[in-house]
């Protein structure tokens, strides 16, 4: 291989490095983050549409390196309600222990499916049984769990 060659082909494979590392920065603020564990349960409850859409989208990481605002399993989460103008705190929990009287939602109800794995400022609409749709923009999380 001539050094012209040899060059022009180092040059394509670190631009083509670059392009990947910018589109997994893009996929960051675009898909939703998920440790490796919740994944795991998660994967289990796949008869359930929204869920199965949210986990096809889902960037897995370790559970170690789930950054603090990103809402998980057993985070208690404050989200806006775009289309209402109202304000609630949650927990977001699996769906043997939600109780909607204490705040425990269920990660397979729209709500819950669609709030796992976003990140403080993200919005997304949500599709409700009754045909209508809500823009729920998550707020914070005001507790983590334990990994």
């Amino acid at each position: 291989m001539h050094l012209n060659q040899l060059m022009f082909v180092a040059h394509s494979y670190y631009s083509l490095s670059l392009s990947i590392e910018l589109v997994v920065q893009n996929m960051e603020f675009e898909n939703l983050i998920l440790s490796d564990k919740d994944y795991a349960r998660l994967s289990m409850l796949t008869n359930n549409e929204l869920l199965k859409d949210e986990l096809g989208r889902a960037v897995v990481v370790s559970a170690d390196q789930v950054p603090d605002d990103v809402v998980r399993i057993n985070s208690r989460v404050i989200y806006l309600d775009k289309s209402s103008g109202l304000q609630r705190e949650i927990e977001l929990c699996f769906p043997e222990d939600a109780d909607f009287k204490s705040g425990k939602i269920s990660v397979i109800s729209p709500v819950g499916s669609a709030l796992i794995g976003l990140k403080s400022g993200q919005e997304i609409d949500v599709p409700l049984p009754n045909g209508e749709s809500r823009r729920l923009k998550k707020v914070d999380v005001t507790y983590k769990p334990n990994l």
